[in-house]
């Protein structure tokens, strides 16, 4: 009997974390971009490449944001999380998107006390009925401790359209209501969600497509299911009430990983540093030193703090050479003296041109409601006149930058003339520094995020 023998030569098989996928993210324009990334990739990657790509600093509070419009519903996605797991949860018919933006209660509540109203949190390590922000952030960070979050919430009855408002108690096995006022006791309780296969979003429209009675509404939705009718509707009476419960619901889930994210500095990734993402900036960028040549000869400035000082100081120089040239040529007039200043601002990240006031809420809005996040834009009311946004304990308030004229020269004030500032730069500058008349310092610029 003869054998025969054939060769036969198989197609390499790429292993799967090798593969590549597209995915497409938007910006808040309605512009995309559309990008060939491994199957493996995470939110952190995909934030990096765009901030590589557009040269800008990475500060902790870019975001990937997972937006549900037909069930009107956005959540931040975590650093960790697989961005091909996430698009694949999603139905084939409905519209779902990635957005790219900023959004500074990503992990503010590291910091920031107010994120834990006293009277909402409770904790087994309690001493003398007080319980620190690090205390208590540790014991939501730890397993073995047992806080909990509590207070009245408004829910919407299953298959109906009614709310009601019941006391709820999100401990880590789940979120539970009492049947019997605000009792804690185990008969009392009664189970509406888990934690561990679930997540929580943010209700983008729950008047309108709900009916909710506030308009700080919310969810816990499973993962398997993309069906209205399987959403848990939740509704807080205010904003730091329903940032509380969102946050510790994030806290509960994820636990020590989320402050692995919060404190692990970014890093390129591998795969994705072998394609043909630009580098963040180049050799010759790389090889520039900061110097001074106030003196006979040049010298080389080591000293970082020295150097940020002198950039500062060189360009508010900068910023009164050029008023200077302006007032010089062609007469000395206020409105000549302001046209290089005005230039000069409507440059500026945190400057938004003429958009309105509610367009300036939405902004700060999807930006995370945390002190000090502000913008500038031009006035409605007066064709001359400014008017900083600023957002303080979830609130966003409205103050009007005045033009002022004294002795032939333009001041900007907000104070009705007690403290006077050149340009809009200046003024940002100081309140950067000091609260002055504002209800806390600016620390946040809200930017126009680009792909």
């Amino acid at each position: 009997m003869n054998l025969f023998v054939r060769r036969v030569t198989l197609p390499a098989i790429t292993p799967l974390v090798l593969q590549k996928r597209v995915i497409k993210v938007f910006n808040e324009d309605g512009s995309s971009r559309a990008l060939e990334v491994p199957s493996d990739i995470v939110a952190r990657d995909v934030c990096q490449l765009f901030l590589m790509r557009n040269h800008c600093v990475n500060e902790g509070v870019w975001t990937i944001a997972e937006h549900l419009s037909n069930i009107g519903i956005e959540r931040i996605v975590e650093d960790h999380e697989s961005i091909i797991q996430v698009q694949s949860s999603w139905p084939m018919d409905e519209d779902c998107k990635l957005y790219f933006r900023k959004n500074y209660t990503k992990y503010e509540f590291f910091k920031n006390p107010s994120f834990f109203p006293e009277n909402m949190v409770s904790s087994n390590n309690e001493t003398n009925g007080f319980l620190s922000h690090q205390q208590l952030i540790q014991d939501f960070l730890s397993s073995r401790t047992c806080p909990e979050i509590h207070g009245h919430l408004h829910v919407r009855e299953q298959g109906k359209k009614s709310w009601k408002k019941y006391y709820f108690i999100l401990r880590r096995s789940g979120l539970y209501f009492s049947t019997k006022g605000t009792s804690k006791e185990p008969r009392h309780l009664q189970f509406i969600a888990e934690l561990n296969e679930s997540n929580v979003y943010i209700l983008l429209s729950g008047r309108k497509m709900y009916g909710a009675p506030t308009n700080f509404g919310f969810c816990i939705k499973c993962n398997k299911s993309a069906d209205a009718r399987d959403l848990r509707l939740l509704c807080a009476d205010d904003e730091q009430s329903r940032m509380c419960w969102v946050t510790v619901v994030r806290l509960f889930k994820y636990g020590l990983q989320l402050y692995q994210n919060y404190k692990t500095p970014p890093q390129w990734s591998g795969n994705l540093a072998s394609g043909n993402s630009s580098p963040m900036r180049s050799i010759s960028e790389n090889s520039l030193v900061a110097m001074d040549f106030s003196g006979r000869k040049g010298r080389v400035i080591e000293n970082p703090s020295e150097a940020l000082s002198v950039a500062a100081e060189e360009g508010l120089a900068w910023r009164r050479r050029s008023c200077h040239r302006m007032n010089t040529h062609g007469g000395s007039t206020a409105s000549q003296t302001s046209a290089p200043c005005q230039a000069v601002h409507r440059m500026q990240m945190w400057f938004h041109h003429r958009i309105s006031r509610d367009e300036a809420q939405k902004a700060i809005e999807q930006q995370g409601l945390v002190d000090g996040l502000f913008l500038v834009r031009d006035s409605q009311s007066n064709v001359k006149s400014f008017v900083l946004s600023l957002c303080h304990y979830q609130k966003i308030r409205h103050f009007q930058i005045v033009p002022l004229e004294e002795d032939g020269e333009l001041y900007y004030s907000l104070d009705e003339g007690h403290t006077k500032f050149t340009d809009l730069i200046q003024l940002v500058e100081f309140y950067e520094l000091n609260k002055g008349a504002l209800p806390c310092k600016l620390r946040y610029h809200c930017t126009r995020s680009t792909l």
